[in-house]
């Protein structure tokens, strides 16, 4: 009987194992977040293909490592929280067309500075063009404000649905016009900033700055004004950043997941994947335009899946083949959380190797070096 138990148990097991809870993820994940784009029930056909379901549970369960974030969750929780910590920054001030937040961490030299202004760094975070706060940065801005010594900015911006990547860009350009309008009432030098994101932050660092040099009607902003803002821009720092939406698209795709991700909805479709890629915009700009676009940095980490180190290596030949100044430092073992996440307390594993590669980049944007 028991031979007979163990004989049955094991063929269960493993259909559970390779059918029942792969099936069970994908199908949760797809009805949460999209079905494939196809008519009618097309759509279930395209999801139960075994290949998109392996393919996407897979994706599914590499989000288990979060986990091990769970320190840094309750640390940042707790700095962000504690009245205390509020001589550090200025929160939750508003800014831009549509209200958003941004925090203000103030450069650890402000008060000996003699009244000399200070560089700024304006930090925009990752999330999929669908998810983060600013909140979640605190620990990142407040070590970024005292390892660069820069007074450093994080603003909120309109993620999908509540936006698409147009209002990001726009949220994002109001964010550079408040730090004009508003830098004397922190002592920030309104002419001197540097753009820092990471993943989708990235790509919209990137493309916001491109919007400014090209002049584009849809960031709703006076000429003249986005000329000033072009030329307060020292530099563009990326990490692990998407830069061709149609690249990235197609590795979504082998990855299973491009109907339950954000980007192509944030985007608008497809259709719009050429307009908002920095790759596309930069190949389209007059010589002219091109001498007016601030030099790049661009950071990955090797063992990044989410975001494959090519899509640095392949915007960093672009932009050299068009003079444009870019340095690339690809980070040995490094994956698409630890760039980011590593760079909010010094015991971090890649602390030290980030801030090395930032510092010196930071160094040549304003000039010392």
């Amino acid at each position: 009987m028991l031979g007979l138990r163990y004989h049955v148990s094991l063929p269960m097991a493993a259909g559970a194992l390779f059918v029942i809870i792969p099936y069970s993820i994908s199908l949760v994940a797809q009805w949460m977040y999209g079905w494939p784009n196809k008519p009618g029930y097309k759509k279930y056909i395209e999801a139960l293909r075994p290949r998109r379901i392996y393919s996407l549970t897979r994706a599914v369960l590499e989000m288990l490592k979060y986990l091990q974030y769970g320190k840094l969750y309750f640390q940042w929780k707790s700095w962000y929280n504690n009245i205390d910590n509020h001589k550090h920054y200025e929160k939750g001030i508003t800014f831009g067309r549509r209200g958003n937040k941004l925090d203000l961490y103030y450069s650890p030299s402000m008060d000996q500075s003699g009244g000399v202004p200070t560089a700024v760094v304006v930090f925009v975070y990752g999330g999929a063009w669908g998810s983060g706060e600013r909140s979640i940065y605190c620990l990142l801005a407040l070590q970024m404000a005292k390892e660069l010594n820069a007074t450093v900015v994080c603003p909120d911006y309109a993620t999908y649905p509540k936006g698409t990547v147009l209002h990001m860009v726009q949220d994002i350009a109001d964010c550079l016009v408040w730090v004009g309008e508003n830098g004397s009432q922190f002592n920030i030098d309104k002419g001197n900033i540097v753009l820092i994101g990471h993943s989708a932050g990235a790509h919209l660092c990137a493309l916001t700055t491109l919007f400014l040099v090209e002049g584009t009607e849809e960031l709703a902003i006076d000429a003249a004004k986005q000329r000033e803002i072009t030329l307060s821009i020292k530099g563009v720092t990326g990490l692990s950043g998407v830069y061709d939406i149609l690249d990235h698209y197609q590795h979504e795709k082998m990855r299973g997941i491009e109907y339950v991700s954000t980007m192509h909805k944030a985007m608008g479709g497809v259709e719009n994947f050429e307009f908002y890629s920095p790759t596309a915009l930069l190949k389209k700009l007059s010589e002219e335009k091109l001498e007016r676009v601030p030099p790049f940095c661009l950071l990955h980490g090797t063992n990044d899946i989410i975001v494959p180190p090519e899509s640095s290596v392949r915007f960093a030949e672009v932009l050299a083949s068009l003079s444009v100044k870019v340095a690339l430092h690809l980070l040995p073992k490094m994956d698409h959380t630890e760039i980011v996440t590593d760079l909010m307390a010094t015991d971090r594993h890649f602390y030290h190797t980030v801030y090395g590669c930032l510092r010196e980049e930071y160094e040549k944007f304003q000039g010392r070096c």
